[in-house]
This record gives structure tokens, C-alpha cells and sequence, in this order.
């Protein structure tokens, strides 16, 4: 899909951005669709925050071009009302409240629903007279899932959402997501770690390592794009040679492998040679994509493969 496309929320191409000697995104291009929820995976210091404070309006590229719903974002006010930035570790004024948060909210976003607010803050049960900076942590992070859902942005993004929140909060907060998602549509952006929590959530996945687009794909193909095959080691091997192999681990004569595949007949061939055939998650995948080398990457689709044996 190009970073053109006329359904895109949000386009990036061949964006760049430099701290000093620091390269934090290096020649991104992608399109985050309207109406469409994105997970934006990777590990720490890939580059995720800084492609989010891009589509965010918060800082201008080195090199390359941001546009949100058609304009940069950057210091334009009628894009930075239509974008909502919930940002891990999310900084209000000391002297605010909760409910302070929340009026300030209304008047900056003219989407913002106060009913459903209202609702979710029972939901968490927040002190609406607490001044935020007294709260834990986990109650500052529903503050921020409260603005970011209410606010009802045509593009919201979250950094984070869930810090400090139990697993019960976490999964109100994906409900409550998914239901108003499915009522209002708009473009959501989540960076998070906890894959395959947000998984069933998602309809795209971006994958960035080291300032690079490693991944972006539809989540549903992504899904029934690897599987994990166990059995003898020669014939696990000789699968793995025709197909791109992201991981594997052997003992003695047996071996396991990750590998992805173009089609259902592959997963037949897999079953059909007597190997032990697995789904693959998506925190598998992206785990077993994001630990490959540059090297590894660009020959596993050609180049034959030695499995490596690894103690367990």
C-alpha cells in the first residue's frame, strides 16, 4: 500500500530523523488506513515513540514527509484537533486534578464525549478530586486512556496505554476500545509489548527495529503466514530450506523451527512430510522477526539453511 493512498489517516514517506549522532528512523514510509487499528510493535529504542510524536505533530523530520489527513501535522492547529496522544508517562500541570484533566480535555477536543468519560472514570474508579500527581500509576495511566478515548480523535494514538494497570483494567480498557472503536470509527494507533494481549484488536501490524520498517501487514494474513513445525532434524531441515526460516532450536536429532509460508498448501506439505505442525502467534512471530540479524533477514528467503542447535 502506498504512502499515498487516498484512504490513509496518516501517511510517512522516507521519513528521517536524527538527535545529533543518533539515527532514531531511517527512510520510513508507511500509511496508517482510516478507520483501522494499528499496533506498533518493536522492542525499546526501535523507534516507535519517535514515529508516533511524528503522526502526532510533536516534532518536524530530519528528512522525509509527515501528513495527517492530508497536512503536516506540525504546529497546524486543525490537524492537532483531530489527533489525540496519550504518551507513556503522560505529563499534566501539578496543580491538576483529575477532573481538571478531563475540562481541559473538552475544550481542546471538539469530539469529546463527556458521557462516555463519565462512564469509563466509573469504570476505573477514579477520584475525580485527586490531584493527578498523588495518583499511582496505574490510575495516571487510565486518566490518559479516559482523555484518549473520549476525546473520540479522528487519529488517537497510545504510547503505552496500560502502565501500572492490573490485568483486569487492561483488558476493561481493550473492551471498552473495541466497543467505542466498533460505534464511532477512527484511526487508532497502539505502540505496546504485550502482543499478544492487544492481538485480537488488531488489523494492521508495524514492525520497526532499529529505526526500520521490518514488518507492516495486514494482522489477519500475518496470522496464517507462520507456522512452527517440529520432528526429525533432517526433515524439519529440509523444510525450512524452502521457506523462510525465522528461528529455529534443535536437540540431538529433533528440531523446531519457526518458519513462514506463502500458502496453505505449504502447511499441507509440512503435515504430509511428518512433521508436527503449530500456529504460530503473533508475539511468537514478532519476537522470532524482531531476534534475526540484518543478515539473517535479507538471505532467509533464499539462501539455504543449517539448523543451529541450541542447548534447552
Amino acid at each position: 500500500m502506498t504512502a499515498g493512498s487516498a484512504t490513509a489517516a496518516a501517511t510517512v514517506q522516507d521519513v528521517t530523523m536524527r538527535f545529533r549522532e543518533h539515527t532514531a528512523l531511517a527512510g520510513v514510509t508507511t500509511t496508517f488506513e482510516k478507520d483501522s487499528i494499528t499496533g506498533l510493535l518493536g522492542r525499546n529504542g526501535a523507534g516507535k515513540t519517535t514515529l508516533m510524536q511524528l503522526v502526532a505533530g510533536h516534532r518536524v523530520p530530519t528528512s522525509g514527509t509527515v501528513r495527517v489527513f492530508g497536512e503536516s501535522p506540525y504546529e497546524h492547529d486543525t490537524a492537532l484537533r483531530n489527533i489525540c496522544f496519550i504518551k507513556e508517562g503522560q505529563r499534566y500541570p501539578d496543580h491538576f486534578r483529575v477532573k481538571d484533566a478531563l475540562t481541559a480535555a473538552a475544550m481542546l477536543f471538539p469530539h469529546w464525549d463527556a458521557d462516555v468519560a463519565a462512564s469509563l472514570m466509573r469504570d476505573f474508579d477514579l477520584p475525580a478530586n485527586r490531584n493527578i500527581k498523588k495518583l499511582s500509576r496505574g490510575m495516571t495511566s487510565a486518566v490518559g486512556i479516559v482523555i484518549g478515548l473520549a476525546a473520540r480523535t479522528p487519529l488517537t494514538v497510545f504510547d503505552e496505554p496500560y502502565l501500572g494497570l492490573d490485568a483486569v483494567a487492561r483488558q476493561l480498557f481493550y473492551d471498552r476500545l473495541i466497543a467505542d472503536y466498533a460505534e464511532h470509527p477512527r484511526t487508532v494507533i497502539l505502540s505496546t509489548h504485550l502482543i499478544e494481549e492487544i492481538a485480537p484488536l488488531l488489523e494492521r501490524v508495524l514492525l520497526i527495529d532499529k529505526g526500520r520498517v521490518l514488518l507492516d501487514a495486514d494482522a489477519e494474513s500475518l496470522r496464517n503466514s507462520a507456522l512452527t513445525v517440529s520432528g526429525p532434524r533432517v526433515v524439519v531441515e529440509a523444510f525450512a530450506q524452502q521457506h523462510q526460516l525465522l528461528h529455529t532450536e534443535a536437540l540431538g536429532g529433533h528440531a523446531r523451527a519457526v518458519v513462514r509460508v506463502p500458502d496453505a498448501a505449504a502447511r499441507r506439505s509440512a503435515a504430509e512430510s511428518g512433521l508436527t505442525v503449530e500456529p504460530t502467534n503473533l508475539q511468537q512471530l514478532i519476537v522470532a522477526m524482531s531476534l534475526q540479524s540484518p543478515a539473517s533477514r535479507a538471505a532467509a528467503a533464499t539462501a539455504p539453511t543449517d539448523l543451529e542447535e541450541v542447548p534447552r
